[in-house]
């Protein structure tokens, strides 16, 4: 019926293009000589011959030749092209009657007379009715004329008649049909009647195409076949519909044309009511009226035909969506049967049966929405069959078939999930027999044995122990045999099982509570004398253990519930041996699940990393999925995924098998982690890259290859939360690792466990400082020749530097600058953190930078300008302050203590090399000679006093409970005792700062005089300072080395310069003395307390020489007992 209407269609097409062309034709001259006015524009502009539309008496069209000198200088084929364009104008009917030729030759000669005659006779295309010559006006010529024309007029093989004058043409044409120049009525332009010829003959041609393409466009649409697919029919559809539109605008330009065109012929009727219309113009406008009328014809006829068409296609479309769709939903329906069908319902234990139950709702829930979408679609296609569509023998099946199988899936899916829902209330029975009996345990190990030796007590145990059996019938299971008759569909072996040891462990626990009934009931029954609780197994302690090692031990004791036992000497063996069993029954217990949660997630981990490696890692390497991946996305595996493949196969080939093997002894399994430390530091170079594969991810994550294999795998979550997994698992161990360790206490492997949860932590600092350490810019050299990074973090920060003797600070906007600190083994960086506007990692900060200082010249302050959170780090002498501000003490103690063993080792190495090296030398022996300062030895006595006080006052035992100390080693307390008359601040320098090319000694470890706080310095020896023993100390003159600033407090006091040489003149009085700058020459007045502070002693100092590398070194003090150690130099010999 479809074919039969476009055939139809496609016939009337036809047959409006017949028409069209028909009519076209005859404006256009036939198809054998397409001539038209804009080809011979030229030779009609010469108007050597016209048609201006009059006619003969018998209806002969007339043309005219008017004057025209050169008409024998014409070419032939202008003359000819000219002739049988004109001679077309009118209809064929017209042209069929014969033409009359009117010849205008007044002012011309005989001789071209006859030759324009001649001329014509043998060029004229058409029939010649009659040939009117107005002959030449003058005497002579018309007189040769008129003799020459009687012998000459059979040559012409026309009729031809010689006129004198107009008025006798008007005897054969009426002048209504002739032009006002031989002597009509008509008002003729030849360019007006060019320029109509063309427009109209524009118009013909314009209809005649769009005729031809309607045509063409319909034999296209009858021969073109539907599509199989819906792509294919969408495009076709987009295709016809273009071309419909194209076909359209055609339509309406070729009418817009028309209706300009007939306008303008109608313009001389509508300006001049009298004007007289040739037959030309009549046959004209009746032309261009039909043509008008046929295209609107044509028009309705292509619009309907177009509508069918139209609807056909959308139907075919509607068909092939559809058809698509069905084996979408059809290939989707039999994957989840297929899927359902291999599921296996079957669970060993409750949270086996929870997990199982959530796959079974994830494959539901999957299942529910192919449901859907497969129940809509089946009512689509019952929307397309009751629209009649075409093809509703395809469709009703399909629709049928849908429906079944949702319906098969449904009844899969109802039967596993109430198999299961049974399976889990008989899991959940089992669980609540297990957890009575447990409980159970957990009471009989918890009873206070001691309390029940009194009547009393015993009594409340036991009214405590037949409450608890009067739960049992709520929570115990009953009848075996009936149990497994009533779950039989659900009852596997395994789980079979599982009821016989329920029902064991109940039989035993029954038993147990027997048992203590019985000696309770004894207990309570008769009490012969009172009997001293005895502890079941007596702590031994060491004479040397400390109180608080004593109160933890005790409160360990205390806790463990294995230690709380206690029983009468009567049942002392029996009931202690019990109550040790249970309690370690019960902590086994509890390191058994936290073992089997470490190896369940840990398997379950290895198989998500092979799922992300499988299903996106190594799809990247897929052909037939290269088409998807974005640009941006090649060869870039490596930066999304990182070393993942180097952690899967670490885990699968070692970790698991390692964790495994401490299945029965979870207490012990800290050694495999530690066994496997250096191998989990794999985790740090992934945690590394995770910022950059996380930029990536981002940037590609829509992109359609992503999709795909999400869908393969049938993950809810994508892909960043499995490249996420890594970061998440090496967090998790240490949680695991807390929670065995709190469960194994007093085990084997109890410091295993510490040592690896230590060793964890260690890691996952490392990783968090080396994603800062990554995030440095602007450093030009490379990190890793910095050593270990031992501590970042953010500070505030004051700087000050010298210029010559001039002291700058840059404090000047009493604001400190925000500096992130990274402290390594060689060097302290200083950058400026930033943050980016973005998310996730992409928001992750990173650093500027801005300084570093070499550790082997760095010096520290340990306390600052008056606040317990500020600290100093200087170096070249000073010369470079960078006042440090923490966010809290502790902090600020944290980084102090850190670089002090930074530099300690660095003096500690130097001094073992020098050593090493005065060893190396046989010739050589060292010779030590100390020299000190009054201050110095006083100091030094007083100190010795106190301690050999101190150790005549320290019992033996105290002795014992503490470690030894070197004997050369004076140890300081971190709190040392404050004193109001004079308070110290210490400071170390880093080893660096001692080296020099010409032996000059620098100050490595000083004391200076601080306000607020107390101190303590960690150097090559550590020195106690007591303020009582300031008060004793006195200069003498002589000459000092200044090695630290001092401005004047009065007019007649001096200010002095780090380095300046002084020399102490005399003292005034109230401890003043009369100074001289031996640099400046200046001399004033100071105030000895300050001078104390200030000055280094040239001619008394420590003195170390070695004859074989020349080893000297100079120690100074000052009266507030500042302990410095100078450089190694060369000693002169």
């Amino acid at each position: 019926m479809a074919v039969n209407r476009v055939s139809q269609l496609c016939f009337d097409i036809t047959r409006l293009w017949l028409q069209l062309k028909m009519m076209t034709d005859e404006i256009l001259q036939t198809e054998e000589l397409p001539l038209c006015a804009a080809k011979i524009g030229t030779e009609l502009q010469k108007q050597f011959a016209t048609l201006p539309g009059g006619r003969g008496t018998d209806g002969s069209p007339i043309m005219i030749f008017p004057e025209f000198p050169a008409f024998s200088e014409l070419k032939e084929d202008e003359l000819k092209n000219v002739l049988n364009y004109l001679i077309h104008v009118p209809s064929i009917a017209t042209s069929g009657v014969g033409f009359i030729l009117v010849i205008d030759r007044r002012l011309d000669r005989w001789a071209a007379v006859r030759a324009t005659l001649l001329r014509i006779a043998g060029s004229f295309p058409a029939n010649v009715n009659l040939v009117l010559v107005l002959r030449p006006t003058t005497l002579v010529q018309r007189a040769l004329s008129d003799f020459l024309f009687k012998f000459s007029k059979d040559e012409f093989k026309m009729k031809v008649v010689m006129l004198s004058s107009v008025t006798d043409l008007h005897a054969y044409i009426d002048p209504g049909q002739l032009t006002t120049n031989l002597g009509g009525v008509q008002e003729y332009c030849h360019e007006s009647w060019i320029s109509h010829r063309t427009a109209i003959e524009a118009f013909a041609l314009m209809v005649k195409t769009t005729a031809h393409t309607l045509q063409a466009f319909g034999t296209e649409l009858a021969e073109t076949e539907l599509p199989n697919d819906a792509e294919a029919t969408t495009i076709l559809l987009h295709s016809h519909s273009l071309k419909k539109e194209k076909m359209k605008e055609d339509l309406q330009v070729s009418q817009s044309q028309g209706v300009r065109l007939l306008e303008c012929i109608n313009e001389p009727f509508q300006t001049d009511i009298e004007y007289h219309t040739t037959h030309d113009e009549l046959e004209n406008l009746a032309t261009v009226q039909r043509l008008l009328g046929q295209l609107d014809e044509t028009e309705t006829a292509f619009d309907d035909f177009w509508e069918r068409h139209r609807s056909k296609l959308e139907q075919c479309l509607q068909l092939r969506h559809f058809e698509q769709h069905f084996r979408d939903v059809r290939s989707q329906l039999d994957a989840t049967l297929e899927r359902l069908r291999g599921f296996s319902e079957v669970s060993v234990n409750p949270a086996h049966a929870d997990h199982v139950l959530g796959e079974l709702t994830c494959h539901e829930e999957k299942a529910c929405d192919v449901l859907d979408y497969a129940l809509s679609l089946a009512s689509k296609g019952d929307g397309l069959i009751e629209s009649a569509h075409y093809a509703e023998d395809s469709i009703r099946p399909k629709c049928c078939e849908l429906r079944a199988m949702c319906e098969d899936i449904s009844s899969t899916l109802r039967d596993k999930k109430e198999f299961l829902l049974t399976a889990m209330e008989l899991h959940r029975l089992l669980e609540k027999a297990s957890r009575w009996c447990e409980e159970g345990i957990y009471l009989l190990a918890s009873q206070p044995m001691d309390r029940c030796q009194s009547q009393d007590g015993a009594e409340a145990a036991l009214q405590e122990l037949e409450r608890y059996l009067d739960t049992a019938p709520l929570h115990t299971l009953i009848n075996c045999s009936a149990i497994c008759c009533q779950y039989e569909p659900v009852l596997t072996s395994q789980l079979k099982e599982q009821v016989e040891r329920v029902f064991q462990k109940q039989s035993s626990v029954q038993e147990m509570f027997d048992k203590r009934l019985i000696s309770l009931k004894k207990l309570a029954a008769k009490q012969t004398r009172p009997v001293q609780p005895v502890a079941p197994r007596p702590e031994v302690k060491s004479p040397h253990a400390s109180p608080n090692q004593q109160r933890k031990e005790r409160r360990y004791s205390a806790d463990n519930a294995l230690c709380r036992k206690v029983e009468s000497p009567v049942h002392n063996g029996s009931t202690r041996h019990a109550s040790l069993s249970e309690e370690e029954e019960n902590l086994a217990v509890l390191r058994r699940h936290v073992m089997n949660e470490l190896l369940e997630t840990e398997r379950v981990y290895v198989e998500e990393l092979l799922c992300v490696l499988e299903g996106y890692a190594a799809e990247m390497d897929n052909p037939s999925m290269a088409h998807l991946i974005p640009s941006i996305l090649l060869s870039k595996k490596d930066i999304l995924f990182g070393n993942m493949s180097e952690i899967y196969q670490f885990h699968k080939r070692t970790f698991l098998k390692d964790l495994a093997a401490y299945t029965n002894c979870p207490e012990l399994v800290g050694r495999c982690f530690l066994e496997r430390m250096k191998d989990l530091q794999i985790y740090e170079a992934y945690c590394q890259n995770k910022p950059r594969s996380e930029s990536l991810w981002r940037q590609c994550s829509d992109c359609a290859f992503f999709q795909e294999c999400q869908k393969k795998l049938e993950h809810k979550l994508g892909l960043d939360s499995y490249l996420l997994k890594p970061v998440q698992r090496i967090t998790k161990y240490q949680l695991l690792l807390k929670e065995l360790l709190k469960y194994s206490k007093g085990c084997e492997g109890c410091d295993d466990l510490q040592e690896a949860l230590s060793s964890i932590l260690g890691i996952l600092k490392a990783v968090n400082d080396s994603m800062h350490l990554i995030a440095i810019t602007g450093y030009e050299g490379n990190l890793s020749e910095l050593g270990r990074l031992l501590m970042q973090g953010s500070f505030s920060v004051w700087t000050e530097h010298k210029k010559g003797h001039a002291k700058v600070k840059d404090l000047a906007r009493f604001k400190p600058m925000q500096r992130h600190l990274f402290l390594h083994e060689k060097a302290l960086l200083f950058c400026k953190k930033r943050e980016e506007n973005a998310e996730g990692y992409e928001k992750a900060p990173f650093y500027s930078f801005k300084h570093s200082l070499n550790m082997s010249a760095v010096g520290i302050t340990e306390n600052a300008k008056g606040d317990n959170k500020k600290f100093e780090v200087w170096c070249n002498s000073r010369e470079e302050v960078f006042i440090v501000q923490a966010a809290t003490p502790e902090i600020k103690t944290s980084w102090v203590n850190e670089i002090r063993k930074v530099l300690t080792k660095q003096l500690k190495a130097c001094r073992d090399a020098s050593q090493q090296k005065s060893c190396d030398s046989p010739n050589h022996t060292t010779n030590y000679s100390i020299s000190l300062s009054p201050f110095w030895s006083s100091s030094l006595k007083n100190q010795k006093k106190q301690e050999d006080k101190k150790a005549e006052a320290s019992p033996v035992s105290d002795n014992s409970s503490t470690p030894p100390k070197h004997k050369d080693e004076m140890v300081t307390s971190p709190t040392a005792e404050k004193s109001s008359v004079a308070k110290k601040r210490f400071t170390l320098q880093g080893f660096g700062n001692l080296k020099s090319p010409k032996g000059w000694s620098k100050v490595l470890l000083s004391v200076d005089a601080c306000e607020e706080n107390d101190g303590y310095s960690s150097g090559e020896e550590t020195l106690n300072s007591d303020p009582e023993d300031d008060t004793g100390q006195k200069l003498i003159p002589g000459k000092y080395t200044m090695v630290a600033d001092s401005e004047k407090t009065g007019s007649h006091e001096m200010s002095v310069r780090s380095g300046d040489v002084v020399q102490l003149i005399r003292e005034g009085e109230e401890g003043q003395w009369f100074v001289k700058n031996l640099r400046s020459s200046k001399e004033g007045w100071m105030a000895q307390a300050n001078l104390l502070g200030l000055i280094s002693e040239s001619k008394s100092s420590h003195s170390l020489s070695n004859s074989d590398d020349s080893v000297s070194g100079n120690l100074s003090t000052s009266s507030s007992c500042s302990a410095t150690y100078t450089s190694f130099s060369d000693i002169k010999p």
